[in-house]
């Protein structure tokens, strides 16, 4: 409004200079009538041109008028966000080539049993490494590697000293009987190592490489099993290869999926979350949203808190000895860092859900607290955690526990209609694999690497135009069947062996169909880059903590 009656004053200048100036001589005459039209034609230009556009990373979002979401900036076309999910809002909860495909782990008949491949006085001991999800890894694979060693496994050890510093055993979270049983015909497990006549036997301690294939173990540790009768595996997370045959993989399955059962404490209450929730609303979805203090310092990305941020990020960063600085530009680039609670809540927005959809949030401490998960809330106020629907009475045997809470959250997130990830973290992975093997729920994983650009050039575009590129960029991460080639990425995110298309179908059809319809993942989408920073993100895998 100033810039108008500014220049309409000077319009209203040259008009007067024009009309009641003294008569000059011809050349005069020209030259002011030539100053008074250029005049003329610039104040036009300027009254009736848009402002300049503004770019920010994060804007706040607020209501106009009841009916939808504004960024607050001052430019022509406003980027609004709708309440409303769009045509897309009654798609949103189902996988269309699910029906096809099922969860298949049983062994094949010239798999060995138990007990034909176990040998006597062979005892493998595993001491797993960092949270509950990136131990889970350990005691499936520790079953595998018992196999192939033909030893007896004794209940794994859980990490207790780590980052975490939980006290809990494998019988306070995993209900041990049921492992045991469960996985009886294939592996014999003891609680504890026996005595020979008066002596226990002590355990040789070592550790295998990372990947470690079948023959790596028998030739690594085999010998050694044979001599001392009992070994012990440090730090084992992620120790074996993702290379192994297709009984070996199915033995992986049955154990994750059928063998690890939460004890009766945990699947009760986490039972009531979902209860609670299911009260509220038929459909509702579970977000990972993965944006502690921790997590974003060992990401070595920014959000624009300035000195305060990189003071208290850089604090907690120092805790892991071999972490060299990071770009943080290049770091968001590369798809490496976690999107901001408002980047989800636009996403799922863009994707078709609408304001009246409920989300349950598994996280812990947010950085930044109310004022980070603000925006997020106003997109979607339907909004739970464990502390919302749950007293603090209830959850008392868990709260000072924090493998208990997260296995409460992962009860809560597999049965969710929706999981969304924020990064390819172990929780992640280890609940994208279960998904998939359990009905193809909707899994969405945001591909990080095309969104970050996409974000920042927002306030650019419509929200039309930024929805749909949304929705472009998200093919190949919506948890469909066959996003992703047979053996890439971790086997437990991606279960290929133990997945199965059904038999009255068309199998090369519903293949094509599913690529056609989803896209497929190509090798760049998740090469090795992505592969190397989903081994590190916020693990202990390699990095001693101080």
């Amino acid at each position: 409004m100033k810039k108008r009656k500014l220049f309409l004053g000077i319009f209203q200048i040259i008009l007067h200079t024009l009309l009641f100036r003294r008569r000059k001589r011809p050349i005069h005459r020209f030259l002011t009538l030539a100053s008074a039209l250029f005049g003329a034609i610039l104040f036009f230009i300027l009254f009736f041109s848009p402002p300049i556009h503004q770019h920010h990373l994060i804007n706040p979002i607020s209501f106009i008028n009841g009916t939808g979401f504004h960024m607050n900036l001052q430019q022509q076309h406003v980027f609004r966000v709708p309440m409303g999910g769009g045509s897309l809002s009654g798609d949103v909860w189902i996988s269309k080539q699910s029906k096809f495909y099922h969860g298949c782990s049983d062994s094949s008949n010239n798999f060995p049993t138990a007990e034909v491949n176990t040998h006597p006085n062979r005892y493998l001991m595993i001491a797993t490494s960092g949270g509950l999800n990136q131990q889970r890894t350990g005691i499936v694979d520790a079953v595998v590697a018992a196999h192939i060693l033909n030893a007896i496994l004794v209940v794994p050890k859980l990490d207790q000293k780590s980052y975490w510093k939980d006290s809990s055993n494998f019988s306070e979270i995993f209900d041990v009987d049921w492992f045991i049983s469960r996985i009886s015909k294939d592996v014999k497990i003891i609680r504890d190592l026996p005595r020979i006549g008066d002596k226990i036997i002590t355990p040789y301690t070592t550790r295998v490489p990372r990947k470690c294939n079948a023959k790596c173990y028998q030739t690594r540790i085999l010998p050694i099993l044979k001599k001392k009768h009992a070994v012990q595996l440090t730090k084992f997370d992620y120790r074996l290869s993702n290379r192994l045959t297709t009984d070996m993989q199915k033995l992986r399955c049955r154990v994750n999926y059928h063998a690890l059962k939460f004890t009766d404490p945990i699947t009760e209450m986490g039972r009531k979350l979902v209860e609670r929730i299911r009260m509220k609303s038929k459909h509702f979805v579970a977000l990972h949203l993965r944006f502690e203090p921790d997590m974003l310092a060992f990401s070595g990305c920014y959000y624009g808190g300035g000195d305060k941020e990189r003071k208290e990020l850089g604090k907690i960063r120092k805790r892991w000895k071999t972490l060299h600085a990071r770009n943080p530009d290049k770091e968001r680039r590369n798809g490496k860092c976690p999107l901001t609670p408002e980047e989800i809540g636009l996403m799922l927005r863009a994707l078709g859900f609408g304001n009246d959809v409920h989300i349950y949030v598994a996280s812990g401490e947010i950085y930044g607290g109310e004022e980070t998960l603000a925006p997020l809330k106003a997109l979607f106020p339907n909004f739970y955690s464990k502390d919302t629907i749950a007293s603090k009475e209830e959850l008392a045997p868990f709260s000072s526990f924090s493998s208990r809470m997260a296995a409460l959250d992962f009860m809560v997130c597999d049965e969710s209609d929706v999981f969304v990830s924020n990064n390819n973290g172990n929780m992640a992975r280890m609940l994208a694999g279960r998904r998939r093997y359990f009905d193809h729920k909707p899994t969405i994983r945001p591909n990080a690497k095309k969104l970050n650009n996409l974000l920042l050039r927002r306030n650019n575009m419509t929200w039309e135009e930024f929805a749909s590129q949304i929705r472009t960029s998200q093919i190949g991460f919506m948890g469909e069947p066959m996003e992703v080639k047979p053996g890439r990425g971790e086997f437990h995110e991606n279960p290929t062996a133990c997945i199965c298309a059904d038999s009255e179908m068309d199998t090369g059809a519903a293949t094509i169909s599913a690529r056609r319809d989803m896209g497929e993942v190509t090798d760049g989408q998740v090469g090795e880059e992505e592969q190397e920073w989903s081994d590190t993100e916020y693990t202990e895998n390699e990095l001693e903590i101080q």
